[in-house]
């Protein structure tokens, strides 16, 4: 269940924009209208699984991460998988600086 309080259709809005693209152009991609895409991020509607499933592999974010932004029991686990995601993306001697640096903080 989303968070009352949450601003689910902003966050929507906020990818799209941080991603450079056109409401016609994220309505186009998930076959959608551009009418929804606006109902959307106004707050008027919410998407289906099947769109924010697409829509989360459009904006190049895990499901997980999209969907712990938006519910907030399940932001911690969407924060650690997000955090081992980009930890996976370094090369050997970055993660070797990036432990060692957590080792430090955790000291």
């Amino acid at each position: 269940m989303l968070n009352d309080n949450y601003q689910y259709g902003s966050k929507i809005k906020e990818y799209r924009i941080k991603m450079g693209l056109t409401q016609n152009e994220v309505a186009e991609a998930l076959s959608v209208t551009p009418g929804y895409i606006c109902n959307v991020e106004n707050g008027r509607t919410a998407m289906s699984l099947r769109i924010l499933t697409y829509y989360a592999k459009l904006m190049k974010v895990s499901l997980d991460s999209l969907v712990g932004e938006l519910e907030s029991d399940y932001r911690a686990t969407a924060l650690d998988r997000e955090i081992l995601d980009q930890i996976a993306k370094l090369s050997d001697a970055n993660k070797k600086k990036l432990l060692n640096t957590l080792k430090i903080w955790n000291e």
